[in-house]
């Protein structure tokens, strides 16, 4: 087992009274690559949105890289530094171009310097195959290629963890592929990834773990060989029948 790059244990989360997490216990390991899905409203989001703190548990531990994830300012600061988020909807500032969104938080959260983020910004936006939009706005821009800016925002903070929350959700259907083969090459490069993902192609090509969530709770977790092919739970068997069917 590689060193853990995050660690669950026991977390539980409420909104008022709804219990949304349940005794959570995940590991993911360095350089693995963790799909989560279930069906909407069963806490997919919500898990890895508590690994970056832009939701918060009530109990149970988070760790990351080591470092316990508590309301410390400089706790969530650490973590957060280490750990990109890619969400459903872009979340890109529309004024700014490309390369400033790109660079924006190199140079307040790494201290680089305006050309040294740059040049870092130039790198991934080839990496995500679209060196050309540079200069341009993000409204500008096709929904696949903002979302392809979205990472290569995410890669410019150079981060030990990538999380991905449904990034294919609001994508036209043609857009979509682009996205997943940017995510693809990625997993195949060793990033760390928790991806929330309906997209069960790209899971059997990429996940190293599958984890099935249902009410708040981890129901199934196994390899993508297992999960697909032999689901234990009669839970998890019916929410495979429905998605694998569209």
């Amino acid at each position: 087992m590689p060193n853990a790059a995050i660690e669950m244990i026991g977390v539980n989360k409420w909104f008022g009274d709804f219990h949304v997490l349940k005794d959570i216990d995940l590991t993911v390991g360095e350089g693995e690559r963790v799909v989560i899905c279930g069906p909407s409203g069963s806490g997919k989001s919500t898990v890895v949105r508590c690994i970056n703190r832009l939701e918060s548990h009530q109990k149970g531990t988070i760790r990351v890289d080591d470092t316990e994830l508590t309301d410390a300012r400089g706790s969530i600061d650490a973590i957060r530094s280490e750990v990109g988020m890619v969400f459903q909807q872009f979340n890109l500032f529309p004024h700014l171009t490309v390369m400033q969104n790109l660079t924006l938080g190199p140079m307040k959260a790494r201290g680089l310097s305006r050309a040294e983020a740059e040049e870092r910004a130039r790198k991934y936006l080839a990496r995500v195959r679209i060196p050309e939009q540079a200069e341009k706005r993000p409204g500008q821009l096709s929904g696949g290629q903002q979302q392809r800016v979205a990472i290569a925002r995410s890669l410019c903070m150079e981060p030990k963890v990538l999380l991905f929350d449904e990034p294919t959700s609001a994508l036209d259907p043609e857009m979509i592929s682009e996205v997943l083969d940017v995510m693809v090459e990625l997993a195949e490069e060793g990033m760390t990834m928790i991806v929330v993902t309906h997209e069960m192609g790209f899971a059997r090509k990429v996940a190293d773990q599958m984890v099935f969530m249902d009410a708040g709770e981890i129901v199934e977790t196994g390899p993508p060989s297992e999960f697909f092919a032999a689901p234990r739970s009669a839970r998890c068997r019916e929410f495979l029948s429905k998605i694998l069917q569209h």
